[in-house]
């Protein structure tokens, strides 16, 4: 079959025809597209007509015992197979959650790790039938828009708006495998000179960040000496064996337990360790207050929806065993109330 020439088509296709070019071409025999699709013979040989027609090429070539793929058929076919199967998974998917009960979260990928996965069996638990949806991401999302139920985001107070509430704040301190300290003893400053230090490596070229730095919690507890570095400031009498640099907070702990050196850790996430013993804080007097915070952001479309209230419930339960843990003292002033 040869079509007319004519002015290139730009019109979209019609989708309907679709699922019978695509049984067609698995087949290749019209009679057994038909059968597959409960359509007579006639009608599918005139849903691929129409879908030539709109195409402007031949899509088949017939022959008097067989069909074949012409080369713009077999283009077809490589991109309407796996649309048809992204779109048969995606109803197979709306269909299975019909009438269940879920919560869908954003945060980011080492907050997830550290600190929210670890306590959702529990939730679990207590509420079998409530679906759990995180999605992991740097970016902040926009509520009012995004498939998302709530957020919980790391920033300081003053970024935050009138509706989030504060989970618990921070404070960073140096922590180090039981291991690593029986081999190399760290009981004051001066010893993490035998020590690799692990750290952020991205919070030297972020300015609201710079306070993650060993530099920084070393101006703080280290003595100074006369030098001068490349910015102007004190120069610091204390060299480690040597640095790693990692950009996700779980990675740095991650170095941590395996006893790579000591990392400059968040009190917040790493809480559960110091408790069971998997990681030592050798230097608990020497904590550095963090200008950051941990909160939670409900959109406001899914405020009343009882499930999204019973997680946030049970949330802001295991924020207050963090806070007791750290010996978090929140700012009256910072603290706000899911109604």
């Amino acid at each position: 079959m040869s079509l007319p020439a004519s002015h290139p088509r730009t019109r979209p296709i019609s989708v309907g025809y679709l699922r019978a070019f695509d049984a067609v071409a698995r087949h290749l025999n019209f009679r057994a597209a038909a059968e597959e699709l409960s359509l007579t013979q006639s009608a599918v040989s005139r849903q691929i007509q129409s879908l030539e027609d709109e195409v402007g090429m031949p899509l088949f070539l017939r022959h008097t015992r067989a069909v074949e793929l012409t080369s713009a058929g077999t283009l077809l076919l490589r991109a309407t197979g796996a649309a048809l199967e992204r779109l048969d998974a995606a109803v197979r998917q709306i269909r299975q959650s019909a009438g269940r009960r879920s919560v869908a979260i954003t945060t980011w990928a080492s907050f997830a790790s550290m600190w929210l996965i670890p306590r959702l069996e529990a939730f679990q638990r207590e509420y079998p039938d409530i679906d759990i949806r995180i999605d992991a991401t740097d970016a902040a999302v926009d509520l009012a828009t995004a498939d998302v139920d709530l957020a919980l985001r790391y920033a300081a107070p003053s970024a935050m708006g009138s509706g989030a509430v504060r989970l618990f704040g921070e404070q960073l301190t140096p922590v180090a495998s039981p291991w690593l300290l029986r081999e190399t003893p760290l009981n004051r400053v001066e010893d993490l000179a035998r020590h690799a230090l692990i750290e952020a490596g991205d919070a030297h070229r972020t300015r609201h960040l710079e306070w993650l730095t060993w530099q920084r919690w070393l101006d703080l507890h280290a003595p100074a000496t006369g030098a001068k570095d490349t910015r102007g400031r004190p120069g610091l009498r204390l060299s480690p064996k040597r640095w790693l640099y990692s950009n996700y907070a779980n990675q740095i702990v991650q170095a941590a337990l395996t006893g790579q050196g000591v990392a400059l850790a968040r009190l917040p996430l790493v809480a559960e360790s110091l408790a069971n013993g998997d990681l030592i804080e050798p230097l608990p007097r020497l904590r550095l207050d963090s200008p950051l915070a941990y909160w939670l952001l409900v959109a406001p479309r899914s405020v009343q929806r009882p499930e999204v209230k019973a997680f946030c419930d049970w949330l802001l339960r295991e924020a207050e065993r963090t806070r007791q843990a750290i010996g978090d003292v929140p700012d009256p002033d910072t603290v706000d109330h899911i109604d």
